[in-house]
């Protein structure tokens, strides 16, 4: 691996599991299904030292991997905090899909309360994604990733136009 803009993030390592070096992930890809199978390569922050998956499961919401590289727990503890990165390969988009880095950073609009701010993460707690929004304005706004509240993303604009729904911002 050599070009560094080819690395995408793909979890955030929250913390180990047991003593056999699992390492827990939560997950922050667009495609967990595809970037957490046995024997793909990802790489721990910046480090460009490729990883292995010997073994995928989930628990607690969280994934736990565990690397061929890594064997025990005091190895596994010196990851702890660090982010995974994978090599972003052409998947197949759906309409209404997107890949988690064209999002960051776009501009979110609402068309009764006009400029909300700029999406700054995803989170992805269970049923559909969360767009956290950093707003001068409102400070923080959590936006879920629903059609009737999402509705149009452009990527060209770099803009999201979105429909608030009452209660939503104080």
């Amino acid at each position: 691996m050599t070009n560094k803009e080819k690395l995408f993030n793909v979890g955030k390592i929250v913390g180990t599991h047991g003593i056999k070096g699992e390492l827990k992930i939560a997950s922050i890809t667009d495609f967990p299904e595809k970037r957490y199978q046995k024997e793909n390569v990802l790489y721990i922050e910046n480090k460009e030292v490729p990883v292995t998956i010997e073994s995928v499961r989930i628990h607690k919401g969280n994934y736990l991997l565990k690397f061929m590289e890594i064997n025990n727990l005091t190895e596994a503890e010196k990851f702890k905090g660090k982010t995974l990165k994978s090599i972003h390969e052409n998947d197949e988009l759906k309409e209404n899909e997107f890949y988690y880095s064209d999002i960051i950073g776009l501009g979110v609009v609402d068309n009764k309360l006009g400029e909300i701010g700029e999406i700054s993460e995803i989170l992805s707690p269970g049923a559909n994604d969360v767009w956290v929004v950093k707003s001068k304005k409102y400070k923080e706004v959590l936006i879920p990733y629903i059609p009737s509240v999402i509705l149009n993303v452009d990527l060209t604009k770099k803009i999201v136009t979105v429909d608030i729904p009452e209660g939503l911002i104080d």
